[in-house]
């Protein structure tokens, strides 16, 4: 998998070694397998790699590489899963190979064809740092879907890149100020939606993107698409019926495993004992000609899919490895998340993602993961509730939904809490009020985009929780709207959006740091690029949120043992994270969540995170996702900004990482 990281000083200044080697130096858990440096002084370029090997352990594999023909240098993380074929159509065209390595394949594939050609045309999962000595002109490119990260940003005259912002950091020019429409998403959705980081004027290269860069121009960045999942999604669509449409899946499923099985290293596959790892699993059996080694993991006190995935993988015949971890055991865990984050995530499933990746790490190189399968096939029960509630909506008059709006806000919480006893068990674990006002406020919508946006908020007015200097300083529009083509069916864009949005900034940035902070690499087969072109391709209904993963399920059938995939609920991989922050997490929250140290971070609001958390505790309200979001910012400060002061260099005015004016970027 690797890391990269360099910096191009855009006044010509001879690149610094010592600079670059700092920059890496962070990144040793993504390859610790040994580092590379490039440097060219009168260009002021300097590229760095750290190196975890895969494909081809022998030292033709190092980067930064050169290519054959000396005007390309290249440091690439990731996997190229069609570099046999692309090798074998270099060959006829004259090239030649010192190593069997993927990387030298990419390369010679951009001294043929150029760097979008390439691009364009490969499968894998990648970000690019490629520097043109003819041109001089630096090239950084992130693959389609965004399943490897890359940064960038502008310090003065300088151009700092990374695979990860700890990277970024490490560079003497590095002065960071924290960006409030950043701050702001974290508490809006969790996560920071991208292409912002937590930094003002740090980037993270969109999916599917490159940017282009020439010394003697700071600050300009030229951006193009060389591949759009909105136009593969609003392109034409293929003939085709369910029984045609799962055959067709399944060979390209088992085309997708078995490019991504390739490693002369060990490859094992995560299994939660949901569909989608399960379909995974059992690809992977089948083209394996020795039991394929899984990895499952639990916590004591909850209900979580081991057994299923242990029966599953009885019958698979895999060479299953579980582990369940204590409450306390994954207390213990939460400041090595804080150092593997190195911005706020306030997805409760990092937890176990990191347990899981420690644990296949004993025995793996290479996992093979299920992750993007809600996604493609429908799979999130927020796709049918927001389906349902566009129904409800498009029958009821605007008056009598506004009416209704009104009627349930108007009802004072303390109601609502007597009332509690009397409704369904299985609505107790929420706040009641909570769920009356979120209805509320649904049914006065009138955009569905903002009706959907509003069922994945997590703090009612994220804005209102910051502490006042930040809160004022957002600027308008800073949240991206769902959605993207106005001409696809509601569940597509909401699907579309997913993909563009919550799927790379939370999903794979979980994936990608908890695994390669064990030096672990995790692959993506539901994400390969053929199959996810299928999947936007098939004709309207095929993917129905009703009816979730049900093509999914037909199309792992020639895989699957007797008895198929399991029909169970799905459960999802977070632990009870809301009890624990009444047991033993309470400790570690308290020191977060404490005035003085609210204050002390000044990101925000202490009265009401001290109010949200006192009623937690008492049980009046279930504050769960919101407690967890502030505790992402809390936890991430302490780690990486308390001995930053820099509040007030971001109130004003832009940081010195804003991008200069003009720029593209």
């Amino acid at each position: 998998m690797c890391g990269l990281a360099g910096f191009l000083n855009a006044d010509g200044r001879p690149p610094d070694p010592a600079w670059l080697a700092a920059m890496l130096a962070p990144l040793a858990p993504r390859g610790p397998d040994g580092e590379g440096a490039w440097t060219d002084g009168g260009a002021g370029i300097a590229l760095g790699h750290r190196r975890l090997a895969i494909v081809d352990l022998s030292p033709t594999g190092r980067q930064p590489m050169v290519s054959a023909d000396g005007r390309w240098i290249l440091s690439f993380v990731g996997e190229i899963y069609d570099h046999p074929e692309i090798r074998a159509e270099l060959k006829a065209l004259g090239a030649r190979f010192r190593g069997p390595s993927d990387t030298e394949v990419l390369l010679e594939a951009v001294a043929r064809w150029g760097v979008e050609a390439t691009l364009t045309r490969v499968n894998g999962m990648f970000a690019v740092a490629l520097w043109d000595r003819e041109r001089r002109e630096l090239t950084l490119a992130r693959d389609p879907l965004g399943i490897k990260p890359l940064h960038w940003g502008w310090a003065g005259q300088t151009l700092l890149f990374g695979s990860e912002l700890k990277a970024l950091r490490a560079h003497p020019s590095f002065r960071p100020a924290v960006d409030p429409a950043a701050l702001r998403s974290v508490l809006a959705v969790g996560y920071v939606r991208g292409p912002r980081s937590i930094f003002a004027g740090v980037q993270s290269l969109p999916p599917g993107t490159m940017a282009t860069f020439r010394p003697g121009r700071p600050g300009l960045a030229k951006l193009s698409a060389f591949w759009s999942l909105e136009q593969v999604a609003t392109g034409p669509r293929l003939a085709m019926d369910e029984g045609e449409a799962a055959e067709a899946l399944s060979a390209i499923l088992g085309r997708a495993i078995r490019r991504q099985m390739q490693a002369d290293v060990p490859v094992g596959a995560f299994l939660s004992g949901g569909m989608d790892s399960s379909a995974v699993a059992a690809a992977m059996q089948r083209h394996s000609t020795r039991p394929v080694r899984t990895f499952t993991i639990g916590f004591e006190g909850m209900a979580d899919e081991r057994d299923a995935a242990r029966a599953f993988a009885r019958r698979l015949g895999t060479d299953h490895t579980e582990l369940r971890l204590s409450a306390a055991e994954a207390a213990g865990l939460m400041p090595a998340l804080a150092d593997a984050y190195d911005e706020p995530l306030a997805d409760p499933s990092a937890l176990p993602t990191y347990a899981v990746s420690r644990l296949a790490r004993g025995a793996v190189t290479v996992a093979l993961s299920g992750d993007g399968g809600d996604e493609l096939f429908g799979g999130y029960p927020r796709y049918a509730m927001a389906l349902k509630l566009e129904r409800l909506a498009a029958r009821l008059p605007r008056l009598a939904r506004k009416g209704a709006a009104g009627a349930l806000g108007a009802v004072p919480a303390p109601l609502w809490s007597a009332l509690t006893p009397l409704l369904p068990r299985k609505l107790w674990r929420r706040s009641v009020a909570d769920t009356a006002r979120v209805a509320a406020e649904l049914l006065a919508l009138d955009d569905r985009d903002a009706r959907y946006a509003r069922i994945q908020q997590v703090w009612p007015d994220p804005s209102l929780a910051l502490a006042g200097p930040w809160r004022r300083s957002i600027p308008e529009g800073a949240p991206r709207a769902p959605g993207a083509a106005d001409g696809l069916p509601y569940a597509d864009r909401m699907r579309l959006a997913d993909i563009g949005g919550y799927l790379p900034d939370d999903i794979l940035a979980k994936v990608d740091r908890a695994s390669m902070a064990h030096s672990l690499e995790v692959r993506i087969p539901l994400l390969d690029r053929e199959l996810v072109e299928f999947c936007w391709r098939l004709p309207a209904g095929l993917v129905d949120p009703f009816q979730p993963k049900r093509l999914l399920r037909r199309a792992a059938d020639p895989f699957l043992p007797e008895g198929g995939l399991a029909q169970g609920a799905k459960q999802g991989f977070s632990p009870p994270v809301g009890d624990w922050l009444r047991g033993p997490l309470r400790d570690w929250a308290e020191s977060l969540l404490a005035e003085g140290a609210l204050r002390d971070a000044g990101l925000l609001d202490p009265g009401i995170m001290r109010r949200a958390w006192v009623e937690h505790l008492s049980r009046r309200q279930d504050h769960t996702q919101r407690l967890w979001a502030a505790l992402s910012v809390q936890a991430w400060h302490a780690r990486w900004m308390r001995l930053e002061r820099t509040a007030g260099s971001a109130h004003d005015g832009p940081g010195p990482f804003a991008t200069a004016p003009g720029s593209r970027g």
